[in-house]
């Protein structure tokens, strides 16, 4: 039985600004953190197809171990927060993709592209467990009318991330040495196995750097007091069940838009560099740079849409970025010359508010639901192992062409137009 309930909130006597202050800051850390991590497979991908001498589907395998992991840890991170709460979880997820992290090193040394995968799986895995519990704790830090801002202010440092990692990856991973097959093929093969270890070595450090970050913030959760979600019901109802939450129908609605989202976005991100050097005919260095102008749209749009949510429903800012986005990648599709690199940037702008916007919308009136509704959206982050697969396949399939592979995205943001308009309203469940 349904009953009218406040959905999860923070009693009332540990609503003070000093008390959440260091609490949100610290979760805004965290949103830059898994931030950093996401934004240099923009920088890795390319990296390692070129270090590894891949085709696009199996460069695309980066971001399918990374997000894969979103899918399978979707549940034990719900199971998580359920026994132990947000605080150890939030370590544990931290602890974990420093782990993976830190595995970057052997596999950097040994030239092993699934040892790769498999590290990015690792951090793909803690980060999951972050995500799951960060994106409801900043949404219910506070009172529920400034839910869908909270939550937008705290993504804004993920788009901060998001505007540095391109830049520190440019600099640190990519060394702007690319050979032709003709010209690998006349090295000896001590020359050929030295340049592949020395550009797959570029990795170590920046990944060895993102493992201590992440061990350091884990210590400062652990030395801080966090004030822990409670339900509080005007009614008595029972706990929400995984499955359960799928009954409300603007849940499982968000799912799938936020599915595609992501699937989107990934796809913008890992391809850009060589949609860069093909379209523009710039270098690998030079397209990080413009990587990092679209991380500095991205986080732009970010600030720029908190400010838009005070005026502007967020379902209606929502469906209006999703239609530019989508006559972006149109153009990007169809046009010509460097105005096509400038489009690509110009989504990552539009792109900004769709995650926690849809999030926010996702879980809103689902009360007991909250914490397993938060798994399932987290889960659909699955859409970034799974889209960019079939977009890197759509280009094998046409001889390279990486314009044509964004019809992919576009696709995906049309559903989130629906969702704009119609999927996100609150009807009765569908059992």
């Amino acid at each position: 039985m349904q009953t009218t309930t406040t959905a999860e909130v923070i009693p009332e006597s540990t609503l003070r600004g000093k008390t959440l202050l260091l609490p949100f800051i610290l979760i805004c850390i965290l949103f830059f953190l898994w931030g950093m991590v996401h934004n240099l497979d923009g920088i890795l991908i390319p990296h390692l197809k070129k270090a590894c001498q891949l085709n696009n589907r199996q460069s695309a395998l980066v971001d399918t171990a990374i997000f894969l992991a979103y899918f399978l840890m979707a549940i034990p991170a719900g199971i998580l927060l359920k026994r132990f709460g947000y605080k150890k979880s939030i370590i544990i997820g931290l602890l974990l993709a420093a782990i993976g992290a830190s595995l970057f090193i052997p596999a950097a040394n040994m030239l092993a592209y699934k040892g790769f995968l498999g590290a990015l799986f690792i951090i793909g895995c803690g980060i999951a467990i972050l995500e799951t519990a960060a994106n409801p704790y900043s949404a219910v830090l506070g009172g529920p009318a400034g839910a869908t801002t909270r939550l937008n202010l705290a993504a804004s440092f993920n788009g901060f991330a998001a505007t540095v990692a391109p830049f520190i990856g440019g600099i640190l991973i990519l060394s702007g040495k690319e050979y032709t097959p003709d010209q690998l093929k006349n090295m000896s093969v001590t020359e050929r196995s030295s340049y592949f270890l020395h550009e797959a070595s570029a990795v170590k450090m920046p990944y060895a750097v993102l493992a201590g970050a992440l061990v350091l913030v884990a210590i400062a959760f652990y030395f801080t007091r966090l004030p822990e979600i409670k339900n509080v019901a005007k009614e008595p109802e029972s706990d929400g069940s995984f499955l359960g939450a799928l009954k409300h129908r603007h849940l499982l609605i968000a799912v799938i838009a936020q599915f595609f989202y992501v699937g989107a976005q990934v796809c913008v991100t890992s391809f850009f560099i060589r949609m860069a050097k093909q379209g523009a005919g710039i270098d690998e260095k030079t397209a990080s740079y413009y990587l990092g102008i679209y991380g500095l749209l991205f986080m732009s749009g970010r600030f720029a849409g908190t400010a838009i949510l005070q005026y502007i429903k967020s379902h209606k800012l929502l469906t209006i970025y999703a239609v530019i986005a989508a006559l972006l990648c149109g153009v990007a599709i169809l046009g010509q010359g460097a105005y096509v690199v400038y489009c690509l940037g110009a989504i990552g702008f539009f792109m900004s508010i769709m995650f926690p916007t849809i999030f926010a919308l996702g879980i809103d009136g689902i009360g007991d639901d909250t914490k397993s509704g938060s798994s399932w959206l987290i889960m659909s982050i699955v859409g970034g192992a799974v889209v960019p697969y079939v977009m890197a396949t759509v280009i094998d399939l046409n001889g390279d062409r990486i314009q044509i592979g964004y019809i992919v995205p576009l696709i995906c943001f049309l559903f989130v137009v629906y969702f704009g308009i119609s999927g996100y309203k609150i009807r009765r469940k569908l059992i």
